[in-house]
């Protein structure tokens, strides 16, 4: 069956078109803004709980993101200037209540929620509780690795933070025991869950300080429990017992929960250990060491022992061969040899000098004869007559070529000689009085004397009479 549709929506008593009447239709602008008054005022002060999710923090200050549970969501926006928020809670995936007043966002036609309070809820609280308090702890340096104390190698004594029915108190003492059981152990009873058990922990950390004060036999603090859910290991992330950790005089290793678990505590020991069984290893890891050293000493004696004869009987045979080499009749017989080998080297020297002088001699005796000088004699004559020939023959071309470059320089020094145009029948005219030359006939004046230099001879003159000239002064062309 088809469904009904209508054409009037009500909203707040008003009727808003279209309609059959014929009233006019209103526009988007003021159908939002009578939806706007609506929401705002049937929603000023509201509290919603839901998960948070596509949170966006922007440089200017603001977060927006959205409130969402099975079946809905909702926009929300954190105006940078709302003070007294926890803005910590704010994540994605965390559990929220929160606290504002609904409102619509006009040039999206939406609905938002303006937030003016954050609340963590369930495991969310704790967590932003835990992230809260653990960067104040380490902006004040509790967390430095500077601080941090290393253990004793052989700690003659353990004091020992956590419940006397724990299972952790079980392991630690089995595994002390099966490592090292000659270490004294003391118990500091303390609740490790529930209300008021951090200060128990934190009490107990004091008084195994006092006791070592007093002269008690403990070098190590060890504060332990097993495994549990954050509600259980809480305890240990209250500032309390992080207080009591870092004033403790005696170091203290932490070793609360499971390997994957992290608390306060952790981060302001001395030392994290991933499990309580771990912890024990820890504190008992010299004297296993230790133990390891005694048993493999009698081996390593034995080796050392025949290792020490082995090197004074090579020592003792060196020094026997060395003897026996210093003997004198021993030395003398060796100084009989090399001076016979002496000897012979020197035999055999003089005698390859003595050859090779001797050919060197009839060498220079041969190079010396009559003939050979006549030859060499011709060979060097006929030599400096032929670089003769040629060093005239050099000199011939370079002056012919220097009287060519002259008359061709001459040639075209004539071109441009003045000389050459007065030849052509041109003349030279100068103010005789002056020496200037005498371009324009407009610039003399009758009575001025002149020189005019013609090919052969000067005339000299006086001005009578000017006729025409002009100005031949060269000017720019203008530009186009």
């Amino acid at each position: 069956m088809p469904r009904k549709t209508t054409t009037q929506w009500e909203l707040g008593g008003g009727l808003l078109g279209p309609s059959r009447t014929g009233r006019p239709a209103a526009t988007v602008s003021e159908l939002t803004a009578r939806v706007k008054d609506a929401v705002e005022g049937g929603f000023a002060s509201v509290r919603v709980r839901g998960e948070v999710s596509n949170l966006r923090l922007q440089p200017s200050g603001h977060a927006y993101f959205v409130l969402k549970d099975a079946g809905a969501a909702l926009n929300c926006v954190l105006f940078r200037g709302v003070t007294g928020v926890s803005r910590e809670a704010l994540r994605d995936g965390a559990s929220v209540v929160l606290e504002g007043a609904l409102t619509v966002y006009e040039v999206r036609g939406q609905y938002q929620l303006r937030v003016t309070g954050v609340e963590a809820e369930g495991v969310g609280a704790l967590q932003a509780a835990f992230e809260q308090l653990k960067r104040r702890l380490a902006a004040e340096g509790l967390f430095e690795p500077a601080r941090k104390r290393p253990l004793p190698t052989y700690p003659a004594g353990v004091g020992i933070v956590t419940s006397a029915a724990a299972a952790a108190l079980r392991d630690v003492l089995h595994v002390m025991g099966r490592r090292y059981g000659g270490m004294d152990v003391w118990l500091a009873p303390a609740r490790v869950q529930g209300a008021g058990a951090a200060r128990e922990i934190a009490d107990a950390i004091g008084l195994l300080n006092r006791w070592k004060d007093a002269g008690g036999n403990i070098d190590v603090i060890l504060v332990t429990r097993g495994g549990g859910s954050i509600e259980d290991l809480w305890a240990f992330n209250e500032e309390v017992v992080a207080r009591a950790i870092a004033a403790s005089g005696l170091p203290v290793v932490s070793a609360v929960g499971h390997e994957i678990d992290f608390t306060i505590s952790d981060f302001v020991a001395d030392l994290r250990a991933a499990t309580p069984s771990a912890a024990a290893e820890l504190l008992t890891a010299g004297y296993v060491a230790q133990r390891a050293f005694v048993a493999s000493a009698a081996t390593r004696l034995a080796r050392l022992a025949w290792e020490g004869w082995e090197h004074r009987a090579a020592s003792a045979e060196a020094l026997s061969r060395r003897l026996g080499r210093l003997h004198p009749r021993r030395m003398l017989e060796e100084q009989g040899q090399r001076l016979d080998d002496a000897e012979d080297r020197l035999r055999r020297t003089a005698r390859r000098g003595l050859k090779e002088a001797r050919a060197r001699l009839e060498s220079a005796r041969r190079g010396l004869s009559l003939p050979r000088l006549r030859q060499k004699a011709g060979h060097e004559a006929a030599r400096s007559a032929d670089l003769q020939r040629r060093m005239v023959a050099a000199v011939a071309r370079l002056q012919r070529a220097a009287r060519d470059q002259v008359t061709s320089l001459d040639g075209r020094l004539g071109l441009l000689s003045p000389l050459a145009v007065l030849e052509r029948g041109y003349s030279i005219t100068t103010d005789a009085d002056t020496g200037a030359l005498v371009r324009d006939a407009s610039v003399l004046k009758p009575g001025a004397r002149l020189a005019t230099r013609l090919a052969k001879g000067v005339v000299h003159g006086v001005v009578t009479r000017v006729s025409g000239g002009h100005d031949t002064t060269p000017r720019q062309a203008p530009e186009t």
